[in-house]
């Protein structure tokens, strides 16, 4: 396997939807409250452009013999004024999908090293992430790689 790291291209856009659309309809499988159509992965992935642009954020893509194989979204974020400033400043991974047919292979992995050696360059020492609860694999692999619970979000249905 020879996979390769690159920042996302404009002529990327229907690729790195692909993988939203595919992302989404898993999840909806596990919460019942994401969009299975296309439509909705094309808008989010133009939400997501919008936001990492001003984050200093980018789309990371993991590729092999040209085919993209897995997205993430990266941005440096600031947390509100009660946080202590040394970490106050941080790297967060907005996204994180890896094709189905490629997981399991490291590429996750890889990818959260690239978040990592991008948020050091930064001159940032803290990196967030987030997962949804029921997405048990994305949380096993995110505290295998030293991720830590650190904030709960919870939801009620009215």
């Amino acid at each position: 396997m020879s996979i390769t790291l690159r920042t996302a291209r404009p002529s990327d856009r229907t690729a790195v939807i692909e993988l939203i659309h595919r992302l989404n309809i898993f999840e909806a499988d596990l919460t019942g409250d994401r969009r299975r159509d296309y439509a909705g992965a094309s808008a989010y992935y133009d939400e997501l452009l919008q936001r990492l642009t001003g984050r200093q954020g980018r789309v990371v893509l993991a590729e092999e013999d040209g085919i993209i194989v897995a997205a993430m979204g990266f941005s440096i974020d600031l947390d509100a004024a009660y946080v202590t400033e040394d970490v106050r400043r941080h790297g967060t991974v907005t996204d994180l999908i890896v094709h189905e047919d490629w997981r399991g292979r490291g590429i996750g992995q890889m990818l959260l090293r690239e978040a990592e050696r991008l948020t050091r360059a930064a001159g940032l020492r803290r990196l967030m992430i987030g997962a949804l609860v029921a997405n048990e694999r994305a949380e096993r692999t995110y505290r295998e790689f030293g991720f830590e619970p650190y904030v709960s979000y919870m939801v009620k249905t009215l």
